[in-house]
């Protein structure tokens, strides 16, 4: 059976930057497509030394509040562009290629992942495929896990779990390495976004399977309008910007 185990909030005094921003789009995709991104400010101000203080944003960068109270810094919305018709008729294409490219913003955007989850002992961090893999790598270095690919049919060599799940016409399938966890390990599981939850919902599924005590699903976007949450069958999920 899938033990799905409650986080410990941030220790207190801390600011727990979890976020969810309301705006609207259409429900017509269970599709997250990133595009060929902008650079406006390559190049720019290269003498600024790095930081590794939680929240890479400048301490002046402002914070939006959404409806649930929690806070996020609107740079990191701001580097999510919004594409029409992308990359066909009907679909509002959430680009997030801006946002990985900005060393501020993509810092930042780690350090909401971080920060919600610093306290849950994890022990792997599960990326689903493939811009899973982008947030959840770092995450996992942050947080000294290890990280866990989830791949689609024919990319793991070993012996190897798999899931389908439904698309809008047919279906796909999920794939996990048998040995990628252990019994009663504690896994986070992230992804870029929640649309119709059918990739979530196998990826716990196959955590299922290896006997994986997961203490959290968390995607930086999500598409309330798809009601992804209903195919997760109860589980908690935290994401940090809603559309």
């Amino acid at each position: 059976m899938l033990r799905v185990l409650a986080a410990p909030l941030a220790s207190a005094g801390a600011t727990a930057p979890k976020v969810i921003v309301a705006a609207s789009a259409p429900a017509v995709s269970n599709f997250a497509f990133i595009a060929s991104p902008v650079f406006p400010e390559r190049g720019k101000d290269s003498s600024r030394k790095t930081s590794c203080e939680p929240a890479g944003v400048p301490r002046e960068a402002p914070w939006r509040r959404g409806r649930s109270g929690r806070a996020v810094p609107v740079q990191i919305e701001s580097l999510i562009r919004a594409i029409p018709d992308f990359p066909i008729p009907g679909i509002l294409f959430r680009d997030i290629t801006p946002l990985l490219a900005d060393r501020e913003g993509f810092k930042a955007t780690i350090d909401l992942f971080v920060q919600q989850y610093k306290d849950a002992r994890v022990d792997a961090v599960v990326g689903i495929e493939a811009r899973g893999y982008m947030l959840g790598a770092p995450v996992a270095y942050a947080l000294g896990a290890g990280f866990v690919p989830v791949r689609k049919p024919g990319k793991l060599p070993g012996e190897k779990f798999s899931e389908e799940y439904a698309l809008e016409y047919g279906t796909n399938t999920l794939e996990i390495h048998a040995d990628a966890v252990g019994h009663g390990h504690r896994v986070l599981v992230v992804d870029d976004l929640l649309a119709t939850g059918g990739t979530i919902a196998a990826t716990l599924r196959l955590l299922e399977k290896l006997g994986a005590d997961v203490v959290g699903t968390a995607v930086l976007i999500e598409l309330e309008a798809l009601k992804g949450r209903a195919a997760l069958n109860g589980a908690p999920l935290t994401s940090f910007i809603k559309f």
